[in-house]
């Protein structure tokens, strides 16, 4: 496992949200204000076609006094190396130690072309064009103060060789849409000393048809637009009948943990045994756009306890 150093910066348990896209940044402030506040360890965020990964970290942090702030993730696609190196020291420099740079390796992606028609590699590439980006990010020269300690840096890694390059390049990796065998499977590769931190989707709802309804269109939107989590999927033995008009109870089940507030612990406990070092919740409901302040709320302090 990643150093007790590293472990205690980010804790056991982060919160991950989309949500705040959808939200006045005065909104956003409050509410990262109150994760805080309730005790977890770290916030990390996507990114889409809302606020830019850079852009968020900055509103985070300054919102903010201790907790970590983690991009999960940048997208490569979005930034040129030299933008994101620059903006990765400027953000280490004024919140040392509270900030994560997750990237992913979606310059493979048809969306981001057909929307700037940036030149992209051939398809199955992805290990090589995060290889050569983290190269380029490296060979920015320092015109500026450089942060010590440098801010960390994680990959976005799924199979076996971005596993093996986040453990080899970086602090780490974050993982995202895994069921817990992937966080095994993940700790194996990487060895004992590289940071883990997966994703955990959930809805805190007793009623079981309703909460296994909310999930089932989160995973739904996942494999019609994400083949690369379909691909890992398949190495974890899902298969076609998984992936048919709906995803299978199985697949949603593996997926996301859903009923009370112990459930939930449960998931989110089984991955730190299977190897994680951190795991950021991601709290589903009906509507993708609002805060779960609610749950949140409820889950702080049984997660504080796993």
């Amino acid at each position: 496992m990643a150093t007790d150093l590293a472990r205690h910066a980010l804790g056991r348990i982060g919160i991950w949200t989309q949500a705040f896209d959808a939200q006045p940044a005065g909104r956003v402030r409050e509410a990262a204000a109150e994760i805080e506040e309730l005790g977890y360890g770290a916030l990390w965020y996507g990114e889409a076609f809302g606020r830019d990964a850079v852009s968020q970290a900055w509103l985070l942090l300054s919102a903010t006094r201790r907790i970590v702030v983690a991009t999960g993730i940048a997208n490569i696609a979005f930034r040129d190396p030299i933008a994101l190196a620059g903006a990765r020291r400027s953000l280490g420099e004024a919140f040392p130690g509270r900030y994560v740079l997750g990237l992913g390796g979606h310059r493979i992606d048809d969306t981001v072309r057909e929307l700037d028609g940036y030149p992209l590699p051939t398809r199955g590439r992805a290990v090589t064009t995060m290889r050569a980006y983290l190269d380029a990010m490296d060979a920015v020269p320092a015109h500026s103060p450089v942060p010590d300690p440098a801010p960390r840096q994680v990959l976005a890694a799924l199979g076996p060789k971005m596993l093996a390059l986040a453990a080899e390049r970086t602090w780490g990796t974050h993982t995202y849409f895994v069921p817990v065998a992937h966080t095994e499977r993940a700790r194996e590769v990487m060895g004992p000393d590289a940071f883990l931190g997966a994703e955990q989707a959930v809805v805190l709802d007793t009623d079981p048809a309703r909460a296994r309804e909310v999930a089932t269109v989160h995973v739904a939107a996942y494999l019609s637009l994400a083949p690369h989590q379909v691909a890992n999927l398949r190495r974890l033995g899902f298969g076609d009948q998984d992936f048919a008009d709906r995803p299978s109870a199985r697949l949603v089940d593996a997926l996301v943990a859903y009923g009370d507030v112990d459930a939930i612990r449960d998931r989110v406990r089984r991955h730190l045994d299977a190897g994680a070092d951190h795991v950021c919740v991601q709290v589903l409901s009906a509507d993708p756009a609002a805060l779960p302040l609610t749950a949140w709320r409820e889950l702080a302090p049984a997660l504080a306890r796993v």
